[in-house]
Parts: C-alpha cells; structure tokens; sequence
C-alpha cells in the first residue's frame, strides 16, 4: 500500500482557511482599489488539470471581460513565484480562460493564484488560490481517484442534505489527481425545485434557468457546467485537486452518437450535428484540459504521471458507429480506426510500470450503448475490443488496468481468458465506480466473451428501486494506490461516507520485451 507522505498532512480545514486568508491579504495589498463591485471577480470555482511532471492547465471564469493573470509557487508564501502566464476571458468562451503552465519542478506541491484584471478599467480583482501536485520524476507513491455521473437524474445541490458530499469525502483522500469518467453534467436532465423521496421526504434543489429545460442551445449547455460551480465542495475539490477529463453521453444528450443525435439546428457543413458541436465546445469552455496542438477538440489523449504510471484517456462516443450497438452486418466500432491505432501504439510504446486505460464506458457489462451485446463470440464492437486485447498480447504489454464509471454502480471485474469465448488475451482487471452525485442503479449483467467475472460489486437492490438519491449513501468512487518502492497497485472500491467497502493488491508483471518509442502523438 502506498505510504503517506508528510508533505500532503495539511488539512482540508488549513487549505479553505488559508485560501480565505489569501483573499483578505489580496485586498488588503491593493488599498487604491474601488469597492469589490469594480472589481472584476472570479465566477464560480478554479481549476488545474492535465497535470504531467512539467506542466499543468490552469481554469477559471471571469464575471466579465478581463485578462487572468496565473502565477505558480512551490511555498504557499508566493516568496518565490517559478511560472506566471495570462490570457484572455472573453464572452465568447462565456468568460472562461485556462492556460497550460510549463518548466514546473516534477514531484512537488505547486500553489498557484489566479486573477482577473478588468479589461475596461486595468483594475486587478480577486486572488485565490488553489494546489496541484506535478508527476514525480522518481519512483515515488501516487495516489488518485476515479468516479463520473454528476447532477444526473434530477438530483441536483439540496444545500440540506449537504450538497456534493461525494467531493467533500473525495478531498478528504487527498489524491494527487481525479480522474472523471464522463457525464460531467446531465444535459438532457432538468433539475426542478423538488423532487419526492421514497420514504416521503422531499429532495429541495438549487435551480437555474439553464437547467429548467433540455439543453440545446451553447448557453444551456455552458449554463449544465456553471451549476455544478454553485456547490461549495465542488469549488473546493477542484481548487485543490487537478482533474484528467473525459466525456460520456450527458455531456451532449442520452447514448449520443456522432452521426445519430440530431435536433431540430440540424448539421454543420461537415455532417457535425450542430447539437454535438454546441456540447463540445461548451465541454472544453469548462473543462481543464489541453489541447493536442492540430488536434484541437480531441479527447482522447495520453498523460504521462512518472515512471510508475501512464493514463490513456480513451473517447468512446466520439467515433463510434452509431448510438445502438446492433445491427445486421455485424460489423461495429466503437473507437474508430484512428484511436484504436493510436492506442496500441502509445500502449507498446510506454515505458510506465502501470498502463490504466480511461474508458468513459464498460466492456463486459451488457448495453447496446456499449460493447457487450450478450453471451457468445465477439459481436459487432467487440471485434474491436478483441483486436486491441490481442494486440496487447502480441506487443508483450503488461500491467493494463481499465477504470470506468458510467453505470451507477461500483464493482470489480475480473478478465479471465481461460473463462471466454474470445480467449487470445491476457488477464487484466476492470474497475467500474458511479455515480458521484446521480441516481444509483443495481448491478448489470456480464457476458461471456472475454469473461469477466464479479468479483465484487454493489449498487441499489430490487426492494429500493432504481434511481435511488444521493441521500441514501448508495454514491461511489475508486482509489488507485501505486507504492513507488514495490510497484504493487491498490484499487479501493469506496462510497460516500469514505467506507472501504472492497480493495485488491496487484503485482506488476515484468515487461515481455523492451517498449518501442512512439512515433506519433
């Protein structure tokens, strides 16, 4: 198990109180400003993301017109600032702005003070503060989380019932980063005032105008991601723990795909449905994640978090076939040609003793929005999952861990050839872990064809019902521990009262044969 480090013991409670004080020294430091009204001031929470053992992005948003001015230290003091940048807010990104920080130290505690300088008037406004961990560059202990699934079903902020807990007990693990698996938002959900309980209690929401209807339009789909700002846990996970994102299906509408999720704005010029434009630009308006240079809107992408760990952030609705997995010809993709190829290549090319593949979907669980269709040789999508598994036989690639969320449930899954109908692969483990704020489901049914088996898992019973709130415990989350002296990884499955509720220690394998370099990005 991975041991803790001395430098991370500060306090949840130090950090809100220490990024309170900040504000207070900020203003007391500039007495020539005008009251707080001039003062151009941050909208909602910040964020860090992406972060690498050199780099990180950095988010906020404005409440105006207004340039961000970000600069980094390694002592809360800022008594030595090692990176600064700015960049612009503009209204048409709704006011948001991030920017990717280089040369930064591996391995340290970062603390970084963002601002917004009025546009109009030159006067600078607000600072807080937030942290982020870089990568280390040396065999060190990692820690960090995984879940997806917020504001889903209806159940949005009821202030009474805590809001968010999921993010509080999530900031109370103290990772070194989170990685969330998709369905950010529920764009087709709306979020009323109430909703009624099963034991005749009535859940109270926060609500907005943006999350009274189905988004449509870029400022429903902007307005989904604004309110999850309005959660104080939220505000606070995020300002301390950087983020690798990816998306899912509510992030544009349910079981989307991109040739099959059509609204009455029809397409752009190339085929785009203009739905899923609107939702991915407003995806990356929000989220703190980097852009791949020529490949500017892509997912799916490589992070590379120290020698011990590589993460493949892989995008399973950007070029699948279309929403349903059926279909005569039995042929199916859910990847696409080009991501299938890149995977394969940055997985044999990466020389990280762990390879975790980011998937925002499972590949056992049976769902035509998925891959697994039912017992029997591989079918449709599942030609390609099988394509990828042998292909990772062949290259001799060990040490891959799928994590994933969407289902509403956490369980462990065991991928045991020997127990398949398709049998040329090696063994390997997927972790599934939802939702964090959403409604819960029961277990799903596994297929046969790679042969996974549950090892464990747990969700709402048939006498609850499904879509069960928040308020009932039933919200989960992983916890990945890597042991920078033995390599063993640790998978926690945990709920929202932080109760570990199932865990399994995971010896690496050595490599078959040498990793080959990369060729492209």
């Amino acid at each position: 198990m991975a041991t803790p480090r001395a430098s991370r013991a500060w306090t949840r409670r130090q950090f809100l109180v220490r990024s309170a004080s900040s504000l207070t020294i900020a203003s007391l430091a500039k007495p020539h400003l005008s009251r707080a009204a001039d003062r151009a001031q941050i909208a909602g929470g910040i964020q860090s993301g992406d972060v690498s053992g050199g780099s990180a992005v950095i988010w906020a948003r404005a409440d105006r017109p207004a340039r961000m001015q970000v600069e980094c230290s390694t002592v809360e003091s800022f008594k030595t600032i090692i990176a600064s940048a700015s960049g612009d807010a503009r209204p048409d990104a709704d006011l948001t702005s991030k920017l990717l920080l280089n040369d930064l130290p591996p391995g340290q505690d970062i603390f970084y003070r963002v601002r917004f300088d009025d546009i109009a008037t030159g006067l600078a406004g607000e600072t807080r503060i937030g942290h982020f961990r870089t990568a280390p560059a040396a065999g060190q202990s990692i820690s960090f989380l995984w879940s997806g699934d917020t504001a889903g079903q209806g159940w949005g902020i009821d202030v009474s019932r805590g809001g968010y807990r999921s993010y509080r007990t999530m900031l109370d693990n103290r990772p070194d980063f989170f990685i969330h698996s998709g369905d950010h938002i529920y764009a087709d959900c709306t979020i009323p005032a109430e909703q009624k309980l099963p034991n005749g209690e009535t859940w109270r929401n926060i609500v907005t105008e943006e999350k009274s209807e189905v988004a449509h339009t870029l400022a429903q789909f902007r307005g989904n991601y604004r309110y999850n700002h309005l959660d104080e846990h939220f505000r606070a996970f995020h300002a301390e723990v950087p983020m690798f994102a990816q998306w899912d299906d509510h992030e544009v509408t349910n079981d989307w795909s991109p040739i099959g999720s059509y609204d009455e704005a029809g397409c752009e010029d190339d085929g785009t449905p203009r739905l899923v434009a609107r939702a991915r630009r407003a995806f990356f308006e929000f989220m703190p994640i980097r852009d791949i240079g020529a490949r500017k809107g892509r997912v799916y992408r490589k992070i590379a978090y120290g020698p011990l760990l590589d993460v493949f952030m892989i995008d399973m609705r950007s070029y699948r076939d279309d929403s349903w997995n059926k279909g005569d010809d039995r042929r199916g993709w859910i990847l696409g040609a080009e991501q299938l190829a890149w995977l394969k290549r940055e997985l044999a090319a990466s020389r990280a003793t762990w390879k975790v593949i980011a998937a925002d979907l499972p590949i056992g669980l049976i769902s035509l929005d998925a891959v697994a269709l039912g017992d029997g040789p591989p079918d449709r999508r599942e030609h390609e999952i099988a394509d990828l598994l042998s292909a990772i036989k062949r290259a001799g690639i060990r040490n891959i861990v799928w994590l994933t969320a969407d289902m509403h449930y956490t369980a462990a899954h065991y991928y045991d050839p020997n127990k398949a109908q398709f049998q040329d692969f090696d063994p390997f483990w997927e972790f599934v872990s939802g939702p964090l704020h959403a409604g819960t489901w029961g277990p799903g049914e596994l297929d046969d064809t790679f042969g996974p088996v549950a090892m464990y898992q747990h969700g709402c019973s048939a006498a609850q019902g499904e879509n069960l709130a928040p308020c009932f415990g039933l919200q989960f989350f992983g916890r990945v521990d890597i042991d920078g002296a033995t390599g063993v990884m640790r998978v926690t499955l945990k709920d929202v009262d932080n109760r570990d509720l199932w865990s399994v220690d995971i010896v690496p394998q050595p490599q078959v044969r040498p990793a080959v370099v990369a060729q492209h990005s």
